[in-house]
C-alpha cells in the first residue's frame, strides 16, 4: 500500500509551509504530494495567509521537488475553463518531468464562489459542466501532434484547436471520486485511471468501488485497470499523548479519529490500514495532514507505518 501526503492550505498555509511539507515527503519516500483546490477556508480557523491556487502552487514545487508526484484533490470545474486548464496542467507536467496527477471535481463549495465572484450553478448543470470538461481536457492531450480537436457539447464548444501543449507523460493520470451512485461510477470507468473515496466508512467503500465495478463491465473495461485509493485525516503518535496533543492540534477528538481517520500508534494505524485494504481492495491510502506546521508528524509515519505496508 502506497502512502501519500494530502494537504489543506485553504485552512492556513503559505507557498512556503507547503514547499517543506512537499520536501519532507518527499525526502521521507512518501509517492506524492496532493492539495486540496478551495479559495476560502472551512470552520473556524482564521485561513492566514489566504488561499494559494494549486496550479501556481505545482508550478514552483515542480522546480523545486525532484522525484515526488504532485497531483490535486479535487481541482474544481468551476473555478476554471477547460482548455486553459488543460494549458496549465501539460505546462506543469512539462515542468515537473512529468510528474502530474490530475483530479477532477465537479465543484461543490458555494460560499467561496460567492466569495470570488464565480458561477455556482445548479447541481445537474454542474456535472454536466464536469463530463464535458473531462471530455475536452483529455481529448486535447490525446490529440496527436499535428492534429487538431474541435468538441461540440452543451456548455462548451472548441473549434480547431491545435490542442497544444501536450505533456510530458503519455497520459497524466486522472483521478475521479466521489459518492455519487450513478453518474460519477460512469464517469469513472470512462476517464478514471484512480478512483479516490474522500472521508467515508469502509462500509461505504465497499459498495461504491463496486458501483465503479460494474459501470467499468457495462462498457467492456476490466475493473482491475482503475486505482483503488482513499483519503483518510491522519494523527499518528509514538504514544497515547503524542496521538492526543496531535488531535488536539487539529481541533477533533481521538476517539472520533479512531472511528473516522487513521489515529493512533503506528501499529494501531497499520492495523486498521489493513483492515482497510482486506475488505475494499485500495493501494494507496491520501493521508490529510491539517498541521503542517508538524513535519515530526510526516516523518514518523513514513518511518514507522509505511514500513509494514509494503508486503
Amino acid at each position: 500500500m502506497e502512502l501519500r501526503i494530502f494537504t489543506e492550505p485553504q485552512q492556513g498555509a503559505s507557498y512556503d509551509d507547503l514547499l517543506r511539507v512537499a520536501r519532507t515527503a518527499e525526502d521521507a519516500g512518501y509517492g506524492a504530494f496532493f492539495r486540496s483546490d478551495h479559495y476560502l477556508k472551512m470552520g473556524s480557523v482564521d485561513g492566514l495567509p489566504g488561499p494559494t491556487d494549486p496550479w501556481i502552487t505545482f508550478a514552483g514545487l515542480a522546480r523545486e521537488t525532484r522525484t515526488i508526484r504532485l497531483g490535486t484533490l479535487m481541482t474544481a470545474a468551476t473555478f476554471r475553463y477547460p482548455g486553459p486548464l488543460a494549458i496549465s496542467v501539460a505546462q506543469v507536467d512539462q515542468m515537473s518531468g512529468g510528474r502530474v496527477e490530475f483530479g477532477l471535481g465537479a465543484g461543490w463549495y458555494e460560499a467561496e464562489h460567492t466569495a470570488y465572484g464565480l458561477p455556482f450553478p445548479p447541481v445537474r448543470e454542474r456535472f454536466e459542466r464536469y463530463e464535458e470538461q473531462l471530455d475536452i481536457i483529455t481529448g486535447l492531450w490525446g490529440t496527436p501532434l499535428g492534429e487538431t480537436y474541435s468538441f461540440q457539447g452543451k456548455h462548451y464548444q472548441l473549434t480547431d484547436s491545435p490542442a497544444l501543449p501536450k505533456p510530458a507523460q503519455a497520459r497524466i493520470p486522472v483521478l475521479i471520486g466521489g459518492q455519487g451512485v450513478k453518474r460519477t461510477p460512469a464517469l469513472a470507468a470512462k476517464h478514471a485511471d484512480e478512483f479516490n473515496l474522500p472521508f467515508v466508512g469502509i462500509d461505504f467503500a465497499v459498495e461504491q468501488f463496486a458501483r465503479v465495478d460494474a459501470a467499468c463491465r457495462e462498457i467492456g473495461r476490466d475493473p482491475a485497470e482503475i486505482t483503488r485509493s482513499a483519503a483518510l485525516v491522519v494523527a499518528v503518535g509514538k504514544d497515547d499523548a503524542e496521538v492526543s496533543r496531535r488531535a488536539d492540534a487539529i481541533g477533533r477528538e481521538v476517539d472520533e479519529l479512531r472511528l473516522n481517520g487513521l489515529a493512533g500508534t503506528p501499529a494501531e494505524v497499520v492495523q486498521r490500514l489493513g483492515e482497510w485494504r482486506e475488505r475494499t481492495g485500495i493501494s494507496r491510502v491520501y493521508l490529510q495532514v491539517l498541521d503542517l506546521s508538524d513535519l515530526d508528524h510526516v516523518e514518523l509515519v513514513a518511518g514507522e507505518v509505511a514500513p509494514q505496508l509494503r508486503s
